[in-house]
């Protein structure tokens, strides 16, 4: 340890003014990055947490309880929930749901990626301030050895520039580790970001299919221990994620010349309802 210290504290001492402004970045890059791999880390299990407690709500489909929930937990997939919920009781068009949400959605990001862009900046003035520190230790060594003896010469340059190049080492290696981590936060943000979209597409998912019952276009079912529903007499399970999911009969597993498919997309929902107005306005 003693060695460890005092060839810390040499470097340090020859290695010029330059170097504490490094060391001054690096300090700053270090607390960055520990404040935002805390912050969002919390986020992330707050997200999660947040949005299991809310599907069971989700299934009963009372816009108020949903809507007092959004606002009693602060949490990026509860806001721009609550958005969503907010429009409903405006508009049920799924475009101008799914806008409100965007909205919310380009309110929430920016906070997750608040000064994780820092770490790129400071990595390179860390980097300059190395390079700078080293050009002018360089032209110092140069300029100390003009009038010197031709005999010492060669030694004084050689221990010169040995000592310049401190600063572009020290600029490195605080700049290596801070492009790391930013890279690091980068991915744990976009993989933040993507839960939420997913939890926001489920919200949409089960909302629409809560309209297409009300509207009795589709009817509701017991399959699987879950509520459910049927779609031209198919049974449709709705999963503890919020996933629907087709319950396929046993002569359509063996039919092979038209299998049914395994999942229904909420366009499908989308499309019965369509079809379902012009059938009615047909009869009309």
């Amino acid at each position: 340890m003693v060695d460890i210290y005092s060839t810390v504290t040499k470097f340090f001492q020859e290695g010029g003014f330059f170097i504490y402004p490094i060391a001054v970045v690096l300090a700053l890059g270090v607390a960055i990055s520990i404040e935002r791999w805390l912050f969002l880390t919390r986020e992330r299990i707050r997200n999660a947490k947040a949005f299991d407690a809310f599907l069971p709500l989700l299934r009963t489909n009372d816009l108020e309880k949903m809507q007092l929930y959004t606002r009693d937990t602060q949490t990026p997939v509860t806001r721009i929930i609550g958005c969503g919920i907010d429009m409903m009781k405006v508009s049920k068009q799924r475009a101008d749901i799914e806008n409100a949400m965007s909205e919310g959605m380009l309110e929430t990001i920016p906070r997750l990626e608040t000064r994780t862009s820092y770490l790129s900046v400071l990595a390179n003035i860390a980097t300059l301030l190395g390079l700078l520190g080293t050009i002018i230790g360089l032209i110092a060594a140069f300029t100390a050895v003009a009038n010197a003896d031709p005999a010492e010469k060669s030694k004084m340059l050689s221990s010169s520039i040995s000592v310049a190049m401190n600063t572009t080492a020290f600029g490195l290696i605080s700049a290596i580790p801070l492009l790391i981590i930013h890279s690091l936060l980068q991915n744990k943000t976009a993989a933040i970001v993507s839960s939420i979209e997913m939890s926001a597409v489920k919200f949409l998912n089960v909302m629409t299919l809560n309209r297409a019952i009300e509207a009795g276009i589709v009817r509701p079912v017991q399959s699987a221990g879950h509520g459910g529903v049927a779609i031209n007499n198919q049974p449709v399970s709705l999963t503890p994620e919020g996933e629907l999911v087709v319950q396929q009969p046993a002569e359509a597993l063996n039919n092979t010349t038209a299998p049914m498919p395994e999942e229904v997309s909420e366009e499908s929902y989308v499309q019965a309802a369509d079809e379902s107005a012009q059938e009615t306005e047909a009869v009309r």
